[in-house]
This record gives structure tokens, C-alpha cells and sequence, in this order.
């Protein structure tokens, strides 16, 4: 009991940790690039995890090595630019929606490719969980755009990504602690995402403006949190809970946007609610 009460409290923390984190975004990029935000975020999570790293890439089995940059690179680094660049042209609504995607590809891949046995109440709890995420949406009376899908694009394939990442480590990387895989994965992609940050000119600039300081400390702050830190919990909450429970976490950002709507002194409508008592029992039920 304690156990499952620790699952949640992890998948909590990470709800708010990673809901918080669009609104970093958008911060970000009001004074730099989609590609120099993205960069900055990898960058920074690795610098502050380089002391572990180092250890933790000496401790762990050289079979293990590529895997892990693997898992880096399929769990952070492409989407951390893919979400960026969509960023840029498609409303949050539409990304909301596409980025609870991500349980449906863990189930659909590891069923497909991993051949993992999934229970019925796990897929039940997936889709109702994904209805009851789109019923907010209509709920709250914000209208999708549907233009730009070229970009919405981007954020469906970082939600494959994601699906495809959860699997691996479910499946090679069980016996590798989530403080090992998350500090070498990190350190490993300190050097691609300085080369970027090099390549977009962010080292050129002459006038270091309040606005480029700005969007700089917030992609910084985007790193350390809502990568470095968040992907440290994720990575324990996938090896406690399973593959399925941990995906289901981007089913807790309406949570964050109510929390926050709560305290702008936004009108929360009682079908709202109701949609959030659907995402929850359809997490219960893929969790019971």
C-alpha cells in the first residue's frame, strides 16, 4: 500500500513538474529560437548532472552504454525540439491532445514490437483516460485549430518517441538504477546540443537584452526542472509502476492547467470537473 501511495506521489510531482513546463517554453522562446531553447534545456540538465555522470558512466556495463545514450536521445534530446518547433505555430489545446498520445504508443509498442502481454484494464484505462482528456478540452470551450498539422506532426512524433523509450527501458534496462540512466544519458548529450546552440548564433550576440536574458533563465530553469530532475522521478516511477502507469503521466497536465486557471481566478465549470474524475478513474483503472 505505502508502495502504490509513493507511485502517485511521483506521478504528482511530475504532472506538475512537466504541466508547468509549456508555459517555460512559450517563455523561453519569446527571446530566442525553438532550436536555442530546446538546446539550452539539454544543456543545462546536463551540466548540472556532469558529476554523476562521470561516475555513473564508469559504473555501468559497456553492453549497457549505447542503450543508455539511446534512451537519452529517444526520451529527451528529439523531443525536446520537436515540442519546440510545434510550439511555435499550434494552439495548446491541440498539443494537449497530442501529447496524451504517449500511453497509447506505449501500449501499441510494446505490444507490437515488445510482444508485452497487456491486460484489458490497462487499455480500457488508456482510453478512457485519453476521452476524458478531450471532453476537457470541449468542456472548457477552447477552440482547436487545425491549421499548421504539418508541425502538429512534430508532437505526434515525440510522442512515438516517447512510447518507444518507455519500452526499451522497460525491456534492456530494468536492472540499471533511473539515477544512472538519466545522469549518463544527460552527460552524454551535453556535447550534440552545444554544438546546435553554437550553430543558431546564440554565442553571437553583441547586446545581451532583458528579453535574451529572460527566455534564457527560463529555458535554464525548463532543464534543470523539468528535464534534469523530472526525468530522474520518471525514471523511478517507470521502474516501480511499469511502463503503462509512468506513460499515463501527460494524462495529469489538465490537472497543472486547472491548478493554474484556479489561481488566475479563471471559472472552472462543473463538466470540467467531471472530465478530470474521468482521466483519474481511467489512471486508477490501467494502475489497479
Amino acid at each position: 500500500m505505502k508502495s502504490n501511495l509513493f507511485n502517485w506521489v511521483i506521478f504528482i510531482v511530475l504532472s506538475f513538474i512537466w504541466g508547468s513546463s509549456f508555459i517555460l517554453m512559450k517563455e523561453g522562446m519569446k527571446g530566442l529560437s525553438a532550436y536555442q531553447v530546446a538546446s539550452i534545456r539539454i544543456l543545462s540538465a546536463g551540466i548540472v548532472l556532469v558529476p554523476f555522470g562521470i561516475q555513473s558512466f564508469k559504473a555501468l556495463p559497456a553492453n549497457k552504454r549505447l542503450l543508455v545514450f539511446l534512451s537519452g536521445l529517444l526520451g529527451t534530446f528529439f523531443p525536446a525540439y520537436l515540442f519546440c518547433i510545434a510550439e511555435t505555430k499550434i494552439d495548446s489545446s491541440l498539443a494537449g491532445i497530442l501529447n496524451a498520445l504517449t500511453p497509447l504508443f506505449t501500449l501499441l509498442i510494446g505490444a507490437i514490437f515488445f510482444k508485452s502481454r497487456i491486460p484489458w484494464r490497462k487499455w480500457a484505462g488508456v482510453i478512457i483516460g485519453f476521452a476524458g482528456l478531450v471532453l476537457l478540452i470541449l468542456a472548457g470551450n477552447k477552440t482547436i485549430s487545425f491549421s499548421y498539422m504539418g508541425y502538429a506532426s512534430f508532437i505526434l512524433l515525440a510522442t512515438l518517441l516517447y512510447g518507444i523509450n518507455v519500452n526499451l527501458v522497460s525491456r534492456y534496462l530494468k536492472e540499471i538504477g533511473s539515477r544512472q540512466i538519466a545522469t549518463v544519458a544527460f552527460t552524454l548529450l551535453i556535447i550534440p546540443s552545444f554544438v546546435i546552440l553554437w550553430l543558431t548564433g546564440y554565442f553571437n550576440k553583441e547586446e545581451l537584452s532583458r528579453a535574451f536574458l529572460y527566455s534564457t533563465g527560463a529555458s535554464m530553469v525548463l532543464g534543470i526542472m523539468g528535464t534534469a530532475v523530472a526525468s530522474i522521478l520518471f525514471y523511478v516511477l517507470l521502474k516501480r509502476a511499469g511502463a503503462v502507469f509512468s506513460s499515463m503521466v501527460t494524462y495529469g497536465i489538465p490537472f497543472v492547467a486547472l491548478f493554474w486557471g484556479i489561481l488566475a481566478n479563471e471559472e472552472i465549470n462543473p463538466w470540467q470537473i467531471g472530465c478530470l474524475c474521468v482521466i483519474l478513474g481511467g489512471v486508477y483503472l490501467a494502475n489497479k
